[in-house]
C-alpha cells in the first residue's frame, strides 16, 4: 500500500485520514494541534514532528488547511515540504484557497519537477465521513489519473476540471451558488412560517417544485425537516459559517480579477459577515436562518 502524508486534521482532514487508513494505507499525519494527531494515532496513523517529517518518503502528500497563506508556508521556503519530496511524489492540495496562491504552487512544483493537483472538496463533514465527497481536480491529466484511485477512497464523484487552478475555480463558483441559495431557502422558509404555512407541507411542495435546490433538499436550514441536517443538531457544523464567508470572499476576489459581476454574491458575503460579527462564525452556515428570522 502507498505511504501517504496528510497535513491538516480539522473537521475535514480527520475523517479523510480515517478513510485512507480503512483502505489499508500507511498515513503519516501532522497538525499544529497535537491532540488532533493523537486522536488518529489509535486508528493507525503515524504522528509526525513537523510537516517536513510527515512528507519525508511519502509518495502522495495531501494538505487540507484553512488559508492560502498556511498552504504556501507549508510548501515553500527552506523549511517547506517541497524541499523534502522526491520527483516521483505527487502533491495534492485539498484546501479551498485563492486561485493566485494555487497557481503559484503549481509553478513552483513544475520548476521542481513535482506533480501537483489542486483538489478541493464539496460535501462537508458528513460527506468526508461517508467518503461521498465531490472532488474537483485541476492539474496535469497524467497526475489526475495517478491520484484518482486514492481520491475514490474519499469521494463518490471525482471530476477532472482541467489545468492547474481549475479545481479551485470550480470550488469557488460552486460555493458562491451554495451561499446564495442557502440564504434564499432561509428567506423562503421564514416567510412561509410568517404566512402561517406548515413548514413540512411547504417543504413537500417546494422540494418538488421550481424552488427545489440542494440547500433545501439535502441541508434544509429549517429545523424538523431533515433528520441529519445541522438545523436539527443546534446548527453544529457541518460547514462553518466563517468558512462560507471565506469562500464568498474568494469569489469576490476572483470576480474583481476577472471583472465578473456577482452582485448577489457580494450581498451574501455582507449578510454572512454581519451574522458572524454576532459571534456565530463556528455555527454551521445554515444557521444564518436564525439571522434571517431575526433571532439571536
Amino acid at each position: 500500500m502507498t505511504t501517504i502524508c496528510f497535513i491538516g486534521l480539522g473537521h475535514m482532514g480527520n475523517p479523510m485520514v480515517r478513510n485512507l487508513l480503512k483502505a489499508g494505507h500507511t498515513v503519516k499525519v501532522f497538525d499544529v494541534v497535537p491532540e488532533a494527531m493523537q486522536a488518529l494515532k489509535s486508528e493507525g496513523a503515524i504522528p509526525a514532528t513537523s510537516p517536513q517529517d510527515a512528507a519525508k518518503e511519502a509518495s502522495l502528500i495531501f494538505t487540507m488547511l484553512q488559508t492560502g497563506e498556511q498552504v504556501l508556508k507549508t510548501c515553500l521556503g527552506e523549511q517547506g515540504i517541497f524541499t523534502q519530496l522526491a520527483s516521483s511524489a505527487l502533491y495534492i492540495d485539498s484546501s479551498s484557497i485563492e486561485i493566485k496562491a494555487t497557481q503559484q504552487l503549481h509553478q513552483e512544483a513544475k520548476q521542481r519537477k513535482l506533480g501537483m493537483l489542486d483538489a478541493p472538496v464539496s460535501g462537508g463533514v458528513a460527506g468526508a465521513e461517508a467518503a461521498t465527497l465531490t472532488i474537483m481536480v485541476g492539474g496535469e491529466e497524467k497526475d489526475f489519473e495517478q491520484a484518482k484511485p486514492t481520491l475514490e477512497l474519499l469521494g463518490k464523484k471525482i471530476v477532472y476540471a482541467g489545468p492547474g487552478g481549475n479545481g479551485q475555480a470550480a470550488k469557488i463558483c460552486n460555493n458562491l451558488i451554495l451561499g446564495i441559495s442557502m440564504i434564499a431557502v432561509c428567506e423562503g422558509f421564514s416567510l412561509a412560517e410568517k404566512l402561517g404555512l406548515d413548514l413540512k407541507k411547504f417543504f413537500e411542495i417546494s422540494s418538488n417544485a421550481s424552488g427545489q435546490c440542494w440547500s433545501m433538499t439535502h441541508y434544509c436550514p429549517a429545523p424538523g425537516i431533515i433528520d441529519k441536517a445541522p438545523s436539527n443538531q443546534a446548527y453544529q457544523p457541518g460547514f462553518m459559517a466563517k468558512m462560507m464567508l471565506k469562500d464568498l470572499r474568494l469569489a469576490q476576489h476572483a470576480a474583481e480579477q476577472t471583472q465578473a459581476l456577482i452582485p448577489l454574491g457580494a450581498e451574501a458575503a455582507e449578510l454572512y459577515s454581519l451574522f458572524i460579527s454576532q459571534g456565530n462564525g463556528e455555527l454551521d452556515f445554515s444557521a444564518i436562518m436564525k439571522f434571517i428570522k431575526g433571532l439571536k
